[in-house]
């Protein structure tokens, strides 16, 4: 049966996978909230807001938020309060804070879409509409726009018009367009292939998701108090709870100077060390995480089951499980504190009870495992690969009867975007998980898994 949506009352829909393409045309034009986070740059959000008052979108349906990181002086608003619906929200200044400054922003909205664009970054004329247009119809999705670089030094809000109509002369080519993003976007058809790597191609200066979505997720962290950054780690969080990606050409905007990568940086190598540093211990993507070195948010959370266990067996199926994989293993059952005690390991990835939303958020994959079931160095790779974009959302092991073992992985994103809507569909979270991901199997062989049949020898 090929892929569908799967309709809700409101008119939206929700898409296998990252099927945005098959997306239902939206009934209702949405409320929109446009978010721009400020930090003592009046000409540059002279031209946004100015660029705002010439969007094709309906002007009585968008507001704008102007989300202040703590200027020294008031954002200068005041010309345009006639032609747009402006609200001013600050915060101290406590340096760079551009992630708390766009959640406060959001808190501020009015819209059932949350459309962000920086204070340096001007949105050509139809680019609130086709940015909006997916998540006015696909709840889940975040869109990323197209930015371009320009210098709009010499530019005035009264010419702004004028050089817009010049530039449309070459939005259509790739000119002052950064190659990684021209290639980013290529290689996975506008993120409607994205890979577990799709989210460092969304760019926070040109997102737009429904307030649905983005209260859900969490909004971005505040802890990232530096350039940089917070926008991998909001996309690749939104992913792992079930956002789909999708990049959007016709959404162009111009950012005012060169790409970060084209800039005069001092000391580049420690800016992008550092930014590296704070994303490794909340993104599980291998590629950030190729130390081996181990983080409290593991990749892989399995959830072991004590059931039947006695401290020698369980010592084995967990031994067999962490060895080699950037996992946790989380202590299941009214005998696990004793459990684990008994074990008496020293070990920050057994732990007991359950993994904390914040890890759950983060995740890539969640096991979960009954009987004494020991794995291979390749069992958890045979099984992720079954999961993931373009593959299924959970793939379950048949075990022999005799085995009394059950193991089930599922793609955190899967059980996320599920859970967040099955009441919503009339079905129940399983049911809908297999209807938007789908379910996979394999044998104990194919997993290379084997289940002990008698007490381990622990002796030497």
């Amino acid at each position: 049966m090929s892929p569908r949506p799967v309709q809700l009352n409101d008119g939206r829909s929700l898409v296998p996978d990252n099927r945005w393409d098959l997306m239902v045309d939206p009934v209702e034009t949405p409320s929109v909230s446009v978010v721009i986070p400020y930090y003592q740059q009046p000409q540059q959000l002279s031209l946004v807001l100015e660029a705002l008052t010439a969007q094709t979108y309906p002007s009585m349906k968008m507001d704008v938020v102007v989300a202040d990181d703590g200027s020294a002086e008031r954002p200068p608003v005041d010309r345009w309060t006639s032609r747009l619906d402006i609200s001013l929200v600050r915060q101290d200044d406590e340096g760079f804070r551009a992630a708390a400054a766009r959640n406060l922003g959001a808190d501020a909205s009015k819209g059932s879409i949350l459309c962000f664009l920086d204070a340096d970054t001007v949105p050509g004329p139809d680019y609130v509409r086709q940015a909006v247009r997916l998540p006015a119809s696909i709840p889940d999705a975040v869109v990323v726009g197209r930015r371009k670089h320009a210098n709009l030094a010499a530019v005035e809000p009264d010419s702004l018009a004028s050089w817009m109509a010049d530039a449309s002369a070459w939005a259509d080519s790739n000119d002052g367009e950064p190659q990684w993003l021209i290639e980013g976007y290529e290689r996975t058809e506008n993120l409607l292939r994205p890979g577990w790597d799709g989210y460092k191609y969304i760019l926070s200066a040109v997102l737009t998701c429904s307030l649905e979505l983005f209260d859900a997720v969490g909004g971005f962290d505040p802890s990232f108090v530096h350039y940089g950054g917070e926008d991998w780690e909001f996309a690749n969080r939104a992913f792992m709870m079930g956002a789909v990606f999708a990049h959007e050409p016709a959404a162009l905007a111009w950012h005012d100077g060169p790409d970060w990568a084209e800039r005069e940086v001092a000391d580049r190598t420690s800016q992008k060390n550092g930014e590296a540093l704070a994303l490794a211990p909340l993104i599980t993507d291998p590629a950030a995480r190729i130390s081996g070195l181990h983080y409290r948010i593991p990749d892989t959370v399995v959830l072991i089951s004590t059931l039947g266990q006695t401290p020698a067996s369980l010592l084995a199926t967990v031994a067999s499980v962490l060895r080699g994989s950037d996992c946790a293993v989380w202590l299941v059952g009214d005998d696990a504190p004793a459990l684990h005690a008994a074990l008496g390991v020293w070990d920050c990835r057994v732990r007991t009870g359950f993994p904390d939303g914040e890890i759950l958020s983060r995740c890539r994959f969640v096991v979960e495992v009954s009987g004494r079931v020991l794995f291979s160095d390749e069992s958890l790779s045979l099984l992720a690969a079954e999961l993931g974009p373009g593959r299924a959302g959970e793939v379950a092991v048949d075990f022999a009867r005799s085995d009394t073992a059950s193991l089930v992985m599922s793609a955190s994103r899967a059980v996320h975007r599920s859970r967040r809507w099955f009441a919503r569909t009339g079905m129940n979270e399983r049911d809908l998980r297999r209807v938007l991901f789908g379910v996979r199997r394999m044998s104990r062989s194919e997993a290379a898994l084997t289940v002990a049949t008698s007490e381990p020898w622990l002796s030497w």
